[in-house]
C-alpha cells in the first residue's frame, strides 16, 4: 500500500483499530498507524495533512 491508497487503508485501519472513532485520531498518530500496518510501503514524508484528511474520511465512511 502507498499513501494513495486511501480505501485499502482505512479498510486496514478498520480492522486493526475497530474500537477506535476516527474523529478522534490526531493526524501524528495517525500517520504513525499508517506506517505500521502491514503491507504499508511508501516513505513517511510522502504523505501531508491532505493524505491524512482523506485517508481519515475514508475510514469514517468504513467504520460506519
Amino acid at each position: 500500500m502507498k499513501w494513495t491508497d486511501t480505501i485499502r487503508i482505512a479498510e486496514a485501519l478498520c480492522d486493526t483499530h475497530p474500537d477506535i472513532d476516527p474523529l478522534t485520531v490526531r493526524f501524528t498518530d495517525l500517520h504513525q498507524w499508517v506506517m505500521a500496518l502491514d503491507g504499508f510501503d511508501d516513505a513517511p514524508d510522502r504523505s501531508g495533512e491532505k493524505i491524512l484528511e482523506a485517508i481519515q474520511m475514508a475510514w469514517i465512511d468504513e467504520a460506519k
